[in-house]
């Protein structure tokens, strides 16, 4: 038994809708550093979320990949969540699970190079010299 995909159908993940990215870019590139220095010991998820946010960043990243990116990211900077941030344990398992969707969508596209400068820039931040980007 095989499996059709129906002809003439797109989703959300299949065609980024430029407008959307471009106003997911500026809200991710305005938001994004405040965002993460203010919850930098509550947030568990801290070296993926810089990964994606330096693969959403690259100029060499797909756009598709980009789109994907950004939209998880601008629900991170976002201040109403589906769980409030300021909630102490559950505050950000929504940002969490939103983003780990768009990672495993988007893997083949976080390079090992934005996992690096993702370790770098958290040691950097644990020693109080935090990078200058956004």
């Amino acid at each position: 038994m095989t499996a059709s995909v129906p002809t003439g159908t797109s989703t959300a993940l299949t065609i980024p809708d430029p407008e959307r990215v471009e106003q997911d870019e500026r809200l991710v590139r305005r938001r994004f550093w405040p965002k993460l220095r203010a919850n930098l010991h509550r947030i568990p998820f801290l070296e993926e979320l810089l990964a994606a946010y330096f693969c959403a960043t690259d100029p060499a990243t797909p756009y598709r990949a980009k789109g994907i990116l950004l939209a998880a990211l601008a629900y991170f900077v976002l201040p109403v969540d589906v769980v409030p941030d300021w909630l102490l344990i559950a505050g950000f398992t929504d940002d969490a699970a939103v983003l780990a969707a768009a990672i495993q969508t988007v893997r083949a596209n976080l390079t090992p190079a934005h996992w690096t400068r993702a370790k770098e820039t958290l040691r950097a931040e644990a020693a109080g010299n935090p990078e200058r980007t956004g």
